[in-house]
């Protein structure tokens, strides 16, 4: 079985499809992550982010794979654990940036099916129901008011040490939704067939309740 999360930032994905994941006994693949590795790298060589060009080739030439512990899931860039870097704040600035670029893109979908096949799994992006898994046996798409997202992304960076000002986190949320609504491919949109889940309301278990039930309807 694969199942398709997506939506904006902060409406919770990767937290629900991890808890998700873990509990049905799926594989997890968090491509957000992916895309952070490539963003993270790039920033490290002092790539230019509008370099198309640059940035397929660096795509092309990175390993990126995930490993699993008992203590949660690790991605590794090159051989390397760069887990705790992508989440920085300058990462979040400039991700949407490069994962905008459509060659970019089209190495890393091709990466991110094959990481899928012949497994069950939950991944979680922007553009996996339409473009990475479009025949996936269920497709959802998580969204919240864009306060809620603002202050989960806040609180989110907080816990991870880094200090940084809410208006910062708000502007950053809204560049990258229009970004990721407007990008030549990949673009972040629901579909005829997704299942909208308003999460603004809900706790993490009360979601996973709510996308769990949708599965044992059929």
């Amino acid at each position: 079985m694969k199942i398709a999360i997506d939506g904006p930032a902060g409406a919770g994905k990767s937290t629900v499809a991890r808890r998700l994941a873990a509990e049905l006994g799926f594989v997890y693949i968090d491509t957000g992550a992916m895309y952070r590795a490539l963003t993270f790298k790039a920033l490290e060589e002092s790539l230019d982010l509008d370099d198309e060009d640059s940035l397929y080739q660096l795509a092309q030439n990175t390993e990126i794979h995930f490993q699993y512990h008992s203590h949660g899931q690790r991605i590794i860039c090159d051989n390397r654990d760069i887990s705790d870097y992508i989440r920085s704040p300058r990462v979040n600035a400039e991700v949407s940036r490069v994962a905008s670029k459509p060659l970019l893109r089209g190495v890393m979908v091709a990466q991110q099916r094959k990481l899928a096949e012949n497994k069950s799994v939950v991944m979680d992006g922007r553009d996996i129901g339409e473009f990475v898994l479009p025949d996936a046996d269920y497709k959802f798409f998580l969204t919240a008011s864009i306060e809620k997202r603002i202050m989960r992304r806040l609180e989110e960076m907080q816990a991870s040490g880094y200090d940084i000002e809410r208006e910062t986190i708000a502007r950053e949320i809204m560049d990258r939704d229009q970004r990721d609504s407007s990008r030549e491919m990949g673009a972040l949109r629901v579909l005829e067939d997704s299942i909208v889940i308003d999460t603004s309301d809900l706790k993490v278990d009360e979601v996973i309740n709510v996308l769990k039930s949708y599965l044992k309807e059929n």
